[in-house]
């Protein structure tokens, strides 16, 4: 497989994994394309490597910048804005973990906790809450994990701190 071949398969392949992100594959496949670079690249760099119009490339660099998974860089005399996505994979993972919990299941678990305060007086309404129970309990799951995932970083920081002292 020669480079060319891989890098064109990596970017295909990260664009569909991230579609499973909550990222559309446009974004995911931009992404990649920032992510490989070893330098920072302008809009017209990544409209040219991945055939797309600008309208779509300015869009999805914002929507990365929202997320915290790329960033400005400037360059001296140079007036076009050039973009670089962050390296540490890690760090990549804690910030789709941290988009998808704000984005995702903060919403979910404020309407469970609502739904949970309705008076269950009635065997449908037991039912209802019983069903409001389980799925309240697999979204705080869902939530415990990501909050996990999100502090990985601090615990292994705290750790170290603590280890200095020790």
């Amino acid at each position: 497989m020669t480079f060319g071949e891989a890098r064109d398969k990596f970017i295909h392949t990260w664009g569909t994994l991230a579609t499973q992100w909550g990222i559309n594959r446009s974004m995911a496949q931009l992404h990649a394309v920032l992510l490989i670079s070893p330098e920072a690249l302008s809009t017209e760099d990544v409209m040219e490597q991945l055939q797309i119009s600008r309208g779509n490339a300015s869009m999805n660099l914002r929507d990365l910048m929202d997320w915290g998974l790329v960033y400005k860089q400037l360059k001296p005399g140079e007036r076009r804005e050039f973009f670089i996505a962050e390296k540490d994979i890690w760090k990549v993972a804690r910030q789709v973990a941290k988009e998808r919990r704000r984005r995702e299941i903060t919403p979910v678990v404020e309407v469970l906790n609502e739904l949970k305060a309705m008076p269950a007086d009635t065997p449908e309404a037991q039912e209802f809450q019983r069903v409001i129970g389980g799925l309240s309990s697999v979204v705080g799951f869902a939530d415990n994990t990501l909050n996990a995932v999100i502090k990985a970083e601090e615990n292994w920081l705290i750790g170290q701190f603590l280890n200095v002292f020790r």
